[in-house]
């Protein structure tokens, strides 16, 4: 069966091969109806016509193609920030290359003989742009997801995390928490330390705070939080981490000492993973949507691409109330 062409489509509809081109490369809008396109487009998936996108790559110069560079494969955020990101890339005829970088947030190593004859341009969730400068440099497009907006880059698209903080302690303060113990990741990255800051910003200055931290894993976090605990002196009675990894990691911990949660301790987490409704009691954590910022990290891409300047408000995040935390006990 002979594969149907571009010429076969226009004949079909009644137009110029122009035309089919226009609507097909949607560079259509101003140019040609929008009747005339719908109809275009409807030809095109009749006769099952695919555009020879290799041909059409080495015309214009471009792969259509986006890196979207994580930390790691291992936490479920990055894996939704791609499902955003690869859900508009394919709206636009784009595919999204997900990569982690081999040393975490470290410097990344550049995955292709050239990212720069590969790619059309570079998102990095979670990384520090001068991290990056082995992929492509200045010499590709770069957005930055959840990343320090004074670095380099040519757009950034952040969360609220400062205000997920804020909502944290508002949420404990209210249940009569004024002892608190933060959990904190042991990784250096902008997003942790908005948080840490946002924490004693927004702490009653009559509130006690003591912060340890951990690697970001389950076993790491109870041996640290196993420790804080036995320390000498009142005990916390309220447990904020930085993730809920850490704040699985802080529940079994207070099991293994005997504290009940949340009757002798409250523990809050962030990111609202699936783990946050694993556990017993699942817990009270801060809403991220990962999927959205990987949408709208694809969205400022192409953007940056076409020559419009990208700005957007940092999106919003949402404390989820669950059993992990409640009124600060009596004695």
């Amino acid at each position: 069966m002979t594969r149907p062409t571009s010429r076969d489509v226009a004949t079909a509809a009644g137009v110029s091969q122009a035309t089919v081109s226009l609507v097909l490369g949607d560079k259509w809008r101003g140019r040609v109806s929008e009747r005339t396109a719908d109809l275009v487009r409807q030809t095109a998936t009749t006769l099952g016509y695919r555009p020879n996108l290799a041909a059409r790559n080495l015309r214009l110069g471009t792969t259509r193609t986006a890196l979207l560079v994580v930390p790691a494969l291992t936490n479920e955020f990055f894996a939704r920030v791609y499902t955003g990101a690869a859900r508009i890339a394919a709206e636009h005829g784009f595919g999204v290359v997900l990569y982690p970088s081999p040393d975490g947030t470290g410097p990344a190593r550049d995955p292709f003989a050239s990212a720069r004859a590969a790619l059309d341009g570079v998102i990095a969730s979670s990384m520090a742009a001068d991290t990056l400068h082995a992929i492509g440099g200045d010499a590709l497009p770069l957005v930055m997801l959840d990343s320090d907006p004074a670095a380099g880059g040519s757009a950034h698209v952040n969360l609220a995390v400062a205000d997920g903080m804020r909502q944290v302690v508002h949420h404990l303060e209210s249940h009569g928490h004024r002892r608190f113990l933060h959990l904190a990741s042991a990784i250096d990255s902008w997003t942790f330390d908005v948080r840490r800051r946002a924490l004693t910003t927004h702490l009653d200055p009559h509130t006690e705070l003591r912060t340890v931290r951990a690697p970001l894993s389950v076993d790491a976090a109870r041996t640290t939080m196993e420790a804080a605990l036995a320390t000498p002196g009142p005990r916390p009675t309220a447990v904020v981490c930085d993730d809920d990894i850490l704040a699985a990691g802080a529940c079994k911990a207070a099991r293994r000492l005997g504290l009940r949660i949340p009757d002798d301790l409250s523990v809050t987490g962030f990111d609202d993973l699936a783990l946050a409704t694993a556990v017993e009691p699942e817990l009270t954590t801060i809403h991220l949507p990962a999927e959205r910022i990987g949408e709208q990290g694809m969205t400022a891409l192409l953007a940056v691409l076409e020559g419009t300047p990208w700005t957007a408000p940092d999106l919003p995040v949402k404390l989820v109330v669950r059993d992990s935390s409640g009124p600060a006990p009596t004695s």
